[in-house]
């Protein structure tokens, strides 16, 4: 890894546009797994009838690996033989993967589907774990079901929030079978993610230097990225009476 890989590395657009792209894909996913992840765990949480069946139901992608989820979603989003092909009045051609957009959606939708039911078992802890006694004196000054849940366990559940979103940045950075599977970076190299780039690189090129430099910007960036939200958050400022038990 000498100093030409780090100057292919600053020229290379592709490398630039990986880099971006692997940064909204993590964005997305925190967009839009962070509020459903809060308001499922939640509920997940509370005594509904037939509750832990319906989250039994909902977990089942945390028992399937990344690999089987990409080739799953891959036969059932064909363009040939799969849902898209069939519905043509909502998905136009059926292609997903032919266009930047429908391949990125694809992407941020499969990468929804799997890890949310992950971070809704964060919430779902940090939920049962507020003290009903504030729920009771809430609902003595008569705070609505909507009041208390942002007034009561959306600040109890700031710790778990943190947690949650610094573990969506290091997986969302780190993605790649996913990637692998789905549309192999294209169309050309529009999802083309960083660690996929590394490895297009490093086993497909054979240029190991290179592809230990792609390696090492991913590591320095998911770590300025997951400092950025633990000092912005003031995570780093916060104690606990439970620390060293």
């Amino acid at each position: 890894m000498g100093l030409q890989n780090w100057q292919a590395l600053v020229h290379d657009p592709v490398m630039v546009k990986s880099l971006w792209l692997s940064l909204l894909l993590t964005g997305l996913g925190l967009v839009i797994q962070t509020p459903l992840s809060i308001l499922i765990g939640t509920w997940a949480a509370g005594p509904q009838r037939n509750r832990a069946i319906l989250s039994a139901i909902y977990f089942v992608p945390l028992l399937l690996s990344a690999a089987a989820i990409s080739v799953l979603w891959r036969a059932l989003l064909d363009p040939n033989f799969g849902v898209p092909a069939q519905a043509t009045w909502l998905f136009g051609d059926g292609n997903l993967f032919g266009s930047r957009s429908g391949a990125i959606a694809v992407l941020a939708f499969v990468g929804t589907w799997q890890f949310t039911p992950f971070h809704t078992l964060i919430y779902q802890g940090a939920a049962r774990a507020v003290p009903q006694v504030l729920y009771q004196a809430a609902q003595i000054d008569g705070a609505g079901r909507v009041r208390q849940f942002f007034a009561i366990t959306l600040p109890q559940a700031r710790n778990a929030a943190i947690t949650s979103m610094i573990l969506m940045v290091v997986g969302g950075l780190t993605t790649f079978d996913t990637v692998l599977i789905l549309t192999q970076g294209g169309p050309g190299t529009d999802t083309t993610i960083t660690a996929y780039y590394m490895y297009q690189k490093a086993f497909k090129a054979f240029d190991y230097g290179t592809g230990s430099a792609i390696a090492l910007v991913l590591v320095v960036v998911a770590t300025l990225v997951s400092t950025i939200v633990v000092r912005v958050s003031g995570y780093d400022k916060m104690r606990s009476d439970l620390e060293g038990v």
